[in-house]
């Protein structure tokens, strides 16, 4: 608040507000779309594989980042009502409380992707021995170490998020993950074009390099949606934390709320590309939709 009324005074930039209405369906759709993903998963036995756990993984975090918009936007209509204060004991834990839950979204994002795409790469270049290297076991407690970092990371951060010595570390940590994972899919990608004659050669195995590449392509496409919909928020944290009183910055953090709706967009969008991407979820949710009927 003190930065945005700074930046009101500093800038001919007003700020840019969307509607708590807008807020709470968007987010609404955001929960309801993930938690029919996790449902479809748990109910279709043939999706119980390693990427459709890491995809799950993905959904919680999506989910997660809805329910604390949702939970932030009931928090601010409190205070304006007069049941809350912004400076009492409770509404500072409530506060660290939502911070972390925030903080766990983003980095529950980053590894699910970065698991997703260590998966897709062992698919294609290790098809033959897949199964032995990614087991549903091993998934399992790959998933199991990335939350319990995610979850302490996330306390830590949002308990000592004024430290310098943590703030930095936490913004320079998102554009390494995405830049470790740009590089896993353009190495993954020039050796699949290499490898493709000699695939092609072999008429059983075509069709299965031709799934294994829709699955890292189907991948590329939610990391593009993720950094789209997510960097300009974590640009908003840096300009916030380094540069203040610039103008410029103070006009750029002007459009927080639409930062924070782009946030929630991008978990209404990732299960409209496993709907659209998956024939395996197409038929699933089809007969979800026949069954409640």
């Amino acid at each position: 608040k003190n930065i945005s009324d700074f930046s009101v005074n500093i800038t001919d930039c007003t700020q840019v507000v969307v509607p708590e209405e807008v807020f709470f369906t968007v987010a609404a759709a955001g929960i309801l779309e993930n938690l029919l993903i996790l449902i479809a998963v748990v109910r279709n036995k043939n999706l119980h594989l390693p990427m459709y756990f890491f995809i799950c993984s993905l959904a919680i975090s999506d989910m997660l980042g809805s329910l604390y918009k949702t939970l932030e936007n009931i928090f601010i209509i409190l205070c304006k009502m007069g049941y809350l204060t912004r400076h009492g004991d409770f509404e500072k834990k409530l506060d660290d409380a939502m911070d972390s839950m925030f903080i766990l979204s983003l980095l529950g994002s980053i590894f699910s992707l970065l698991a997703i795409a260590a998966d897709r790469y062992i698919t294609i270049f290790y098809a033959l021995r897949y199964h032995n290297i990614m087991t549903l076991r091993r998934a399992l407690v790959i998933l199991a170490i990335i939350w319990a970092f995610c979850a302490g990371s996330s306390i830590a951060i949002a308990l000592f998020s004024y430290e310098a010595a943590t703030v930095i570390p936490f913004t320079i940590l998102f554009p390494l993950m995405m830049f470790f994972i740009l590089c896993l899919y353009v190495h993954m990608f020039l050796l699949a074009r290499s490898h493709a004659k000699k695939i092609a050669s072999l008429p059983s195995s075509t069709v299965h390099h031709r799934t294994n590449m829709k699955g890292a392509i189907t991948l590329t496409i939610f990391l593009g949606v993720f950094l789209c919909c997510w960097a300009p928020f974590v640009l908003h944290i840096l300009l916030a934390r380094f540069c203040p009183h610039n103008p410029y910055c103070a006009c750029y953090m002007s459009i927080f709320h639409v930062n924070g709706t782009l946030i929630m967009c991008n978990a209404i969008i990732n299960p409209m590309i496993f709907a659209f991407r998956s024939p395996e979820l197409r038929s699933t949710f089809k007969k979800m939709l026949y069954c409640s009927r």
